[in-house]
């Protein structure tokens, strides 16, 4: 790996990746494949370090740790006034580091939404397979339909599954919905175990699969860990430097090209304090406006689960051998024997896991049913206080802002009660603790509003397409600019139908591919 004195003495790349997260360590690996090719990627955070990290179990523990931005968001009307924690990662592997591990690729309609909203067929489920098998090392590879030998390992859990589970995947089945393989094959309706990026029980992040050593001792390729770039300066209708600021203290970069990988919030946030983004939002935070763009920090989507439908145990429940969420049951919001594209989702938790609203009772005594929306309608935006990198970032999701959205969440509910109270889980219940009684649709949303947490899937804020408005187009070029792209979840028009950690890491290797 190139030396930061020796790049420092250059002062110049063919290609600067801003973010070490999914996306740009992935493309860190896969862009300095090419040795005349010299990539510099900026990271906010150090190297992983945390043991922890590589527990799947203690996962949830991990929010809120050095290397967890841990953005809140603005009060929420649509969540009783609570203002929701956010964890992303600040770290090499970004959120890889923090997620709960769930790897699926989504539903093929998710993606046919991508291709009307650019035009493009690359953006297709059938053009977007191949980059899905390219990604995979899973058990079931060499099919043609999964991918065998890749560098992210897919997990398909066997004899670990808790009994919790199990018998929340007979509740499913009995109910009509198919027994799945896992959530990888095109078809999302039914119930499985969740597939999982875990290789001999240990989490594998996404540095862990790409950044490998063999890769970090390339010559031509630096990773600058504890940066972060304040601006991009313009010239024309291109970037010509990044400013820098970090350990080596303020410096500019001269690059060829610019890849953002910061995120849904980090990379418009960026353009915004480049005077890159809406007029008035610029104006506002005290920026001058370059290049208006009034969809910079717009279309922010994101998933929510309900905490949840709670039930006390009659025995008590094995700790979870995975990482808590165990099987995720896609569904249609009408019944359980529906087929398509899922609207609603009940998971099954192997903890007593509720929102900051209720008093969670103690471990192995209890187990819960989690539920949402697969699809939310509702729109929110993010957008900077200041120019500077300590202004906060102001995160409004407008979570359940739709009508839609929360006519969906009672159903979920009602799907996750309806499973919860099956035969086949009555070896474990002993009496539902959450909700409770609700004798309207007004105490159904009073109940959801109280129990929503955040799913962790935040996107939208720089959507590709072919609309004047659009962000970037489908070749994920900053519209305004020529040596700009934009690559992580930001670019996504809509969410997939489950954790989109699978999708993102499409993205990046479906723009790698375009640059071979």
């Amino acid at each position: 790996m190139m030396s930061w004195a020796n790049f420092e003495r250059e002062r110049d790349a063919d290609i600067v990746i801003v973010g070490g997260g999914s996306a740009g360590a992935l493309l860190a690996a896969r862009l300095s494949e090419k040795p005349d090719s010299r990539v510099l990627l900026i990271e906010a955070g150090e190297e992983a370090a945390d043991p922890d990290i590589w527990n799947p179990a203690a996962w949830p523990a991990l929010q809120g740790r050095g290397y967890d931005w841990d953005h809140r968001t603005e009060p929420q009307a649509g969540t009783a006034g609570r203002v929701h924690r956010w964890a992303r990662g600040r770290v090499v592997g970004g959120s890889s580091c923090l997620h709960a591990m769930g790897y699926m690729r989504g539903h093929p309609r998710d993606f046919q939404a991508w291709v009307d909203a650019t035009g493009d067929n690359r953006w297709s489920w059938d053009e977007l397979l191949p980059a899905f098998r390219a990604i995979e090392d899973h058990p079931l590879g060499c099919n043609g339909l999964y991918g065998k030998g890749g560098p992210m390992p897919v997990h398909l859990p066997a004899d670990e599954v808790s009994p919790v589970a199990r018998a929340f995947i007979e509740a499913g089945a009995s109910l009509g919905l198919p027994r799945l393989e896992g959530h990888n094959s095109g078809e999302m309706i039914g119930v499985t175990p969740n597939s999982l990026n875990i290789r001999d029980g240990r989490r594998v992040t996404v540095a862990d699969a790409w950044l490998t050593p063999a890769v970090r001792g390339r010559e031509n390729l630096t990773i600058l860990t504890g940066s972060r770039v304040r601006r991009l300066n313009l010239a024309s209708n291109r970037v010509r430097g990044l400013e820098i600021a970090g350990r080596q203290g303020p410096v500019e970069i001269l690059a060829d090209q610019i890849v953002l990988c910061a995120g849904a919030l980090e990379s418009p946030a960026l353009l915004m304090r480049s005077g890159i983004g809406p007029h008035d939002m610029l104006d506002t935070a005290g920026v001058g406006c370059l290049i208006d763009m009034p969809e910079v920090g717009r279309n922010l989507q994101d998933h929510l689960l309900g905490a949840g439908n709670l039930y006390a145990a009659r025995r008590p429940v094995p700790p979870s051998r995975l990482q808590h969420s165990e099987s995720m049951a896609y569904m249609r919001a009408d019944g359980f024997t529906g087929t398509g594209q899922p609207e609603i989702v009940v998971g099954c938790g192997i903890a007593p896991i509720v929102s900051e609203r209720f008093q969670a009772p103690s471990a192995g005594t209890a187990y819960s049913l989690l539920f949402g929306i697969t699809h939310p309608m509702s729109r929110g935006s993010v957008r900077i206080s200041g120019p500077e990198l300590d202004d906060r970032l102001i995160i409004d999701p407008a979570y359940l802002q739709s009508g839609r959205d929360r006519a969906l969440f009672r159903q979920a509910l009602e799907a996750a009660r309806t499973i919860g109270h099956r035969d086949e889980l009555a070896g474990w219940r002993e009496r539902e603790l959450l909700p409770g009684s609700l004798n309207s649709a007004a105490d159904m949303d009073d109940f959801i509003a109280q129990s929503v947490i955040t799913h962790h899937h935040p996107c939208g804020t720089c959507r590709m397409g072919k609309d004047p408005d659009a962000v970037v187009d489908a070749d994920l070029r900053l519209k305004a600019l020529d040596n700009l792209f934009v690559v992580d979840a930001s670019i996504m028009p809509s969410l997939t139908a489950g954790p989109i950690h699978a999708a993102v890491l499409a993205i990046a290797e479906t723009f790698a591919r375009s640059r071979a």
